[in-house]
């Protein structure tokens, strides 16, 4: 793939920066039946024509275009939702550099899956260490799906070491 930050978190799904042309035209290869795009139809590298190109393919597409330095609660709902809703399928999450997918792939894990920390924490740690904005983003997100001060508290920050 020419996408870079590619990583398979699972055998149903997988995490990237921009796909290419090339990288859309090898996802049915891969069984790939859903991508989910979290990056601006603005953000750099992105395809003008990438909705369309993977429908082509009979592969379902969802854009939630999520600013890097606004992040929102509600923009990670309706993803675990979509996740959700895919499963049973083989999913692809990207964004454009794969710093967004990977920090909502590591909420995912540990909201929806029930991961643990040092479970969830792939492929985010091996992708970047989530700056203040995005710690608080993350941080937020699991207060308010598990307001148990200490499950999350500050000494047990989502991101530290990443």
């Amino acid at each position: 793939m020419d996408a870079e930050n590619t990583h398979p978190v699972f055998d149903w799904l997988w995490s990237s920066g921009q796909l290419s042309e090339r990288d859309i035209d090898q996802l049915p290869a891969l069984g790939i039946e859903a991508v989910i795009n979290l990056a601006l139809p603005t953000s750099p590298g992105a395809l003008a024509d990438e909705a369309d190109r993977v429908a082509r393919l009979g592969i379902a597409y969802v854009q939630i275009p999520v600013l890097w330095e606004d992040p929102k609660p509600e923009q990670f709902n309706q993803f675990a939702a979509i996740l959700t809703a895919f499963r049973g399928r083989k999913v692809w999450v990207h964004c454009a550099k794969n710093m967004r997918a990977s920090a909502f792939i590591h909420l995912y894990r540990r909201q929806v899956l029930g991961h643990t920390e040092a479970e969830a924490g792939f492929p985010m740690r091996e992708v970047w260490s989530p700056d203040e904005t995005w710690r608080a983003f993350i941080q937020r997100v699991l207060l308010e799906h598990n307001p148990s001060p200490q499950s999350h508290g500050p000494e047990d920050s989502a991101c530290e070491g990443r």
